[in-house]
């Protein structure tokens, strides 16, 4: 039997994530598993604008960190579930793979919404890199694809 105790859904709060969020939703409720959600942050000084000595950079991390915090909060909307939220920051990939080790995750739910062009030859996808290198199971969600049917 297998038993899922601990369900993991990174987000970056895009449209395509929140299928993943949903599909990570209904299988907490089926299996009566704590919810995990989590978002991270990932800053790239070269590209961020700084004034005075650089002092805009810790500021834009700490509103990010801010309006992050209260969008997951938001998440997944109503529920009974038992969720837990962080918010962390680095790279996406080995922040996410990080939290589930350190989590004891069972279930890794991720959208495999579209990095297209130059970055994804790249870097790879978020999702493709979570399926490769992830010591749980992986559950990739295309958006768009299939919906629920509740009856």
């Amino acid at each position: 039997m297998i038993a899922l105790r601990k369900i993991l859904v990174p987000t970056d709060f895009s449209e395509f994530s929140q299928a993943a969020i949903r599909y990570g939703q209904e299988l907490a409720t089926r299996f009566q598993a704590e919810l995990h959600l989590i978002h991270v942050l990932e800053f790239h000084p070269t590209l961020t604008p700084t004034f005075e000595l650089g002092l805009a950079l810790p500021s834009q991390i700490q509103e990010s960190r801010t309006v992050a915090e209260q969008t997951l909060a938001r998440l997944p909307g109503e529920t009974s579930l038992s969720c837990v939220r962080a918010v962390l920051e680095g790279k996406p990939v080995l922040e996410i793979l990080r939290y589930a080790r350190e989590n004891e995750i069972d279930l890794l739910v991720a959208t495999t919404h579209g990095r297209t062009g130059l970055a994804h030859v790249l870097m790879g996808s978020v999702a493709e890199n979570l399926v490769r290198m992830a010591t749980c199971p992986v559950l990739t969600v295309r958006p768009n694809q299939h919906g629920f049917v509740m009856p």
